[in-house]
């Protein structure tokens, strides 16, 4: 049986209807998963059953995080927020991590990844961090690699990739700032953003920056290996 894997879906503003993203779902049935998509419900009751049934959360990437989640009001640089999914995925995420079941979580999941556990994070990154940036916003396709990222030796994205740098695709504004104390920083640009992080505490909870769905899509090995692993530590959580 494949493990069953959760997507967290996203909502556009004002409109009443989910999606996921072809590249998260076909990156999970490459690597051996059956993905789901997760609308954002409410309940505490249908939460814990939801919880209970996935094999694996992936928090998939989206719209900004409200502010308020982590004592901040709005910065002019932050974009949408959709305050339903800031509570489902927070809500689901801790019922999630007390089963120890498997999270991967990219671009703002790796954000909501880091607030669950008491962190915070740069609202607007450009205008927020102080120096000489890299381009966070890639203008290129997708799937392309347009920075480096460093690799913490001995890290679980170290196991995964077999590689101490990464080359990755940037698409994104927010990114972490405080790291929580439960989590380990395994990732870092040359810059100085935050680009992954991972659970001390946990087999597999890992937070990435970029989006690995998309170079998965076009064969990037490491990023396959990145799926790969996840999916294997879901089965593993099914197999239990």
């Amino acid at each position: 049986m494949r493990p069953i894997i959760g997507i967290t879906a996203s909502k556009e503003l004002g409109k009443d209807e989910y999606n996921v993203e072809l590249a998260d779902t076909e990156a999970i049935v490459r690597a051996g998963g059956l993905p789901i998509m997760l609308p954002h419900i409410e309940g505490q009751a249908e939460l814990e059953e939801l919880a209970e049934h996935i094999d694996g959360l992936f928090l998939a990437g989206g719209w900004d995080i409200d502010p308020i989640l982590f004592g901040e009001e709005p910065h002019p640089g932050l974009g949408v927020i959709i305050p339903s999914r800031d509570r489902f995925e927070l809500e689901l995420l801790e019922k999630v991590m007390e089963k120890n079941k498997p999270v991967l979580a990219i671009c703002r999941g790796a954000q909501i990844l880091n607030i669950a556990a008491g962190g915070d994070m740069y609202q607007d990154t450009p205008s927020q961090l102080a120096g000489n940036l890299l381009q966070h916003q890639q203008r290129a396709p997708k799937e392309h690699g347009s920075h480096f990222v460093e690799v913490a030796e001995g890290s679980l994205l170290h196991r995964l990739t077999d590689s101490l740098k990464l080359k990755v695709n940037s698409r994104h504004h927010q990114s972490n700032r405080r790291v929580s104390e439960h989590y380990l920083v395994s990732g870092i640009a040359s810059d100085g953003v935050i680009e992954a992080i991972e659970s001390k505490e946990h087999g597999f909870a890992l937070g990435l920056q970029w989006h690995p769905e998309n170079m998965a899509r076009a064969g990037d090995a490491a990023s396959l290996r990145i799926f790969e692993g996840f999916v294997s530590a879901c089965r593993e959580e099914g197999d239990e």
